[in-house]
């Protein structure tokens, strides 16, 4: 039995096949998917589990290089993003987007995440880095 890190095993085994350039999306529990695109669905009720903790515990283990995220959450979900500036490492380029185009970028990711957050505009892309 794995006992650290992502503990789902699909999750864990998507993170493990990502290369370099892949598309992951975590998304709240009402992000469209469309049709072809894997999902993983982790919700389990309203909330369960979150958008920060699950984004958290992804990038304890895929090296990203960069993010784009829903422009929109600023605004109609100030107390979300001002959570989400806080745990988001500096280091880690960052694109602000509409929610149009996000959800245009979500057919070419390699999965999406659904969360049970419920706070609208959770959303991001996170591409894969490459650790060398």
């Amino acid at each position: 039995m794995k006992k650290t890190g992502v503990l789902h095993a699909e999750l864990s085994r998507l993170i493990a096949s990502m290369g370099h350039g892949d598309l992951l999306v975590i998304g709240d529990a009402g992000l469209p998917v469309p049709h072809g695109v894997p999902v993983i669905d982790l919700a389990l009720r309203e909330g369960v589990p979150g958008f920060l903790e699950t984004l958290e515990v992804v990038l304890l283990e895929l090296h990203v290089e960069r993010a784009t995220i829903d422009e929109e959450m600023a605004s109609v979900s100030p107390a979300m993003s001002a959570a989400f500036e806080a745990a988001w490492p500096s280091a880690i380029a960052l694109r602000r987007v509409p929610h149009a185009e996000l959800q245009a970028t979500v057919r070419g990711a390699k999965a999406v995440v659904r969360t049970g957050e419920f706070t609208p505009y959770s959303n991001i892309v996170l591409v894969a880095g490459v650790v060398f």
